[in-house]
């Protein structure tokens, strides 16, 4: 599967790429280095996205997780609904999926395309929640601090 690796301000990213879909954008530089059309796309794209997120738009390009159930990947549409700028929370997402805010917050940490599957944009009830990104809930109020999201204090 074609990787190719991008410098961004939260570290570098890795996006990989299956039969013209991303299927992952993960933490550090991948080993391999590849730059298909969709790859170079979806890098000039998340470059744009962390100079003005708003500006960016919607991710145009198909985007296909690797793995995750059906409830995951039902969740991981919701993701995708939420505007940049905006917050939900775990149990608002989960009332609109069904199932718990735990059952949400466990298919967001799953999440396999980070930033272009937006789940930053969960947060919980009493605060930020958690971010399984490298830098972790730093990570997460960086990114809701880029596209000017309330940060959420801790009740």
């Amino acid at each position: 599967m074609p990787q190719l690796s991008l410098h961004s301000p939260i570290g570098p990213l890795t996006l990989t790429e299956e039969d013209g879909k991303i299927i992952s954008l993960d933490w550090g530089w991948g080993r391999d280095q590849t730059e298909t059309p969709m790859l170079c796309a979806a890098r000039d794209w998340l470059d744009t996205w962390f100079d003005d997120p708003k500006a960016a738009g919607v991710f145009p390009f198909p985007l296909e997780p690797m793995f995750g159930t059906d409830y995951q990947k039902r969740v991981w549409t919701a993701l995708c609904a939420i505007p940049v700028g905006t917050v939900k929370t775990y149990l608002a997402l989960a009332q609109e999926v069904g199932g718990s805010a735990r059952s949400v917050g466990q298919a967001v940490g799953r999440n396999p395309i980070p930033i272009l599957i937006p789940c930053h944009r969960v947060v919980a009830q009493s605060g930020l929640g958690g971010y399984s990104g490298d830098g972790g809930v730093d990570d997460k109020r960086w990114l809701l601090t880029l596209e000017g999201a309330p940060i959420p204090s801790r009740g």
